[in-house]
């Protein structure tokens, strides 16, 4: 089988997060395989030693990007590709990532591409429906269970709260969900292996694309952080007392009565 993952590098939320000048400094930040697509490239390495064939793994960035990709490999991905955009975009978004994915995929064949149902850096969920669209294959997206026989494909998705069951066929393009599965550590000799395993570079030129092509559709006018959050208030006293300051407060304070 042909097996493809999206990946993303983003910058780890767990981490503290400074901006300056409305654009978040690269220096202080700490980068993370998006943690939606570590859930895709367990689940594509799944499916691989179940079916067989090649779990390669794509991400649109700079040379940074490497990192998250060589962690992709020691976690037992097969070969990676970066399309780097450093010298060519200023800026992208999410028609962007899926312009150059539809220029890379064109010529392939794939019986199955999975992604995260979400990047925690925007949280769009856009990418791997739009691309699907484009690609003019079925799109499952918030997967939490996957059987494979053949070309046809039993599908368990996350539907707030409760399970929706899905039967489609290859190729495929799916979003995961946590609870699809636990995704492993790269072990120390899978380090080692993934430092021989192929990584292609590719530009936006090799993908017969030009800056015009790929320009944004939208354009981000502020990035800030959410504001502090002020101390609570802990009401002391008898029921009736509480509840008369309560009332008092969510009229004077709260203004919401």
């Amino acid at each position: 089988m042909n097996i493809y993952v999206l990946l993303k590098r983003t910058f780890d939320t767990e981490e503290k997060i400074s901006i300056k000048n409305g654009q978040i400094e690269d220096d202080g930040a700490e980068y993370i395989i998006n943690p939606y697509d570590e859930y895709a490239v367990e689940e594509a390495i799944n499916i691989r030693d179940e079916h067989g064939g090649e779990v390669t793994v794509v991400t649109i960035g700079d040379e940074d990007s490497e990192k998250q990709l060589r962690t992709a490999l020691a976690m037992g991905a097969d070969k990676a590709v970066l399309v780097n955009t450093e010298d060519d975009l200023e800026e992208g978004d999410q028609f962007t990532t899926v312009k150059i994915l539809e220029a890379f995929f064109e010529d392939r064949d794939v019986d199955i591409i999975l992604g995260g149902n979400v990047a925690i850096d925007e949280a769009s969920g856009q990418v791997g429906p739009r691309l699907a669209e484009r690609l003019d294959i079925p799109c499952v997206t918030t997967i939490t269970n996957i059987e494979i026989e053949g070309k046809n494909v039993k599908i368990e998705r996350d539907v707030e709260g409760d399970v929706e069951k899905v039967e489609t066929t290859l190729p495929l393009l799916v979003t995961c969900q946590q609870g699809l599965n636990e995704p492993r550590y790269p072990s120390l000799p899978g380090i080692m292996k993934a430092k021989k395993k192929p990584l292609d570079e590719l530009e936006i030129d090799d993908l017969d694309l030009d800056e015009d092509d790929v320009e944004p559709k939208t354009r981000t006018t502020e990035i800030f952080l959410p504001p502090e959050k002020q101390a609570g208030k802990v009401l002391e006293g008898e029921v009736d007392d509480q509840v008369k300051e309560l009332v008092s407060l969510l009229k004077t304070e709260a203004k919401v009565l």
